[in-house]
């Protein structure tokens, strides 16, 4: 069938909005006609640094109603509201006991181009798309593994929930899956961005007694403070290190780094109290540090954490059952724009002009 996609063509290329052609669903495979995506740095990543083969149709934050089955798809039914989230294969050791975010084959399924029978679904004239993360949601319709689909409430806004599938559930699910700290314990994150401010939502609800946000924008600090946060830091004006340990009598137990910038993540770990736990989930580069002095000495713990550490058919209806019960209000952070805008919405997301970004593609 036609479609409306925006393509990237080559390495930092803008996006362009064009008609391309879209394959029949295999057996466990739906098409779903996509509501709304959001607009993910992995995704500006994909596009600048070609981490994925070019060219493709990137997105995968993708929320939208299901059209049609494949023959052998058991759980879902023509109408669903769905939620897209990460590829898996569903057979490896750490998907079958959890652990489907760092499946065997995460990086080929996700990153590789292809569905994991290794052929396209999407085509420009004749010439072969790339599929990023198993459905390519920048499109008027996406393709997908059932494995990846989530089935959600309707009775909440499917526009909002397509940053569930990605980097809300990067942030919560760092908090909840992975480090599931006491309550009354302390924790830091750094970075107020969308995964970071999640991280701080999430962290309210398990009850910890002293959530600090640090950040360089002072609108994103006041947005952790109205979400949750009970005190705040900007990185440019404090020595975060030393107001961090003053005001928690030698540091925090739990810190969560979203910036993947070095400085921080050096911070991250100097500032935890002895038997510490720190997790990155930031892209982060090439890096040094003391290790003795910054983690062995103190017993402290610094781990990666992969998009929250979730099971998305589970995690995320919880993540929507917390949303209805006021107690995870992701929507202060999003930003709305139309699939046409497409361009202006990443840059406003490289600014920081909005959170996180939102397009809407379909009604």
């Amino acid at each position: 069938m036609k479609i409306e996609a925006a393509v990237t063509l080559g390495q930092g290329q803008e996006f362009v909005i064009k008609e391309v052609d879209l394959a029949e669903p295999k057996a466990n495979e739906v098409r779903i006609k996509i509501v709304a995506t959001g607009v993910c740095h992995t995704d500006a990543v994909a596009r600048d640094a070609a981490i994925a083969p070019l060219p493709a149709v990137l997105g995968h934050e993708g929320a939208g109603i299901v059209e049609a089955v494949g023959s052998s798809v058991t759980h879902l039914t023509k109408g669903d509201h769905v939620v897209l989230s990460f590829a898996h294969c569903g057979r490896c050791e750490n998907c079958l006991t959890g652990h489907p975010t760092v499946c065997d084959t995460f990086n080929d399924l996700n990153f590789g181009g292809v569905h994991d029978d290794y052929t396209h679904r999407l085509s420009l004239d004749g010439q072969e798309l790339s599929t990023f993360f198993g459905q390519s949601s920048f499109g008027t319709f996406a393709i997908a593994h059932e494995r990846n689909v989530v089935k959600v409430d309707k009775d909440v806004d499917l526009a909002l929930l397509g940053p569930l599938g990605c980097g809300i559930q990067t942030g919560a699910g760092t908090v909840l899956n992975k480090m599931r700290p006491e309550f009354g314990s302390t924790i830091v994150i750094y970075g107020a961005g969308a995964v970071g401010l999640s991280a701080i939502m999430a962290a309210k609800i398990v009850g910890c007694k002293t959530i600090i946000a640090v950040d360089v924008h002072d609108s994103r600090l006041q947005l952790a403070l109205e979400l949750g946060a009970t005190h705040i830091f900007n990185g440019t004006k404090v020595d975060v290190v030393n107001e961090i340990k003053s005001l928690t009598n030698g540091g925090t137990k739990y810190a969560v780094d979203t910036t993947g910038v070095p400085q921080v993540v050096r911070q991250s770990l100097q500032a935890l109290r002895p038997l510490g736990v720190a997790a990155i989930v930031g892209v982060t580069p090439e890096m040094s540090f003391d290790v003795h002095n910054d983690l062995m000495a103190e017993g402290k713990t610094m781990m990666g954490v992969i998009e929250g550490d979730a099971v998305p058919n589970v995690f995320i209806p919880q993540l929507v059952e917390y949303y209805k019960a006021g107690q995870f209000p992701f929507d202060k952070l999003i930003t709305f724009y139309d699939f046409n805008d497409i361009n202006a919405a990443f840059e406003a997301s490289k600014t920081g002009e909005a959170i996180k970004p939102i397009l809407r593609i379909q009604s």
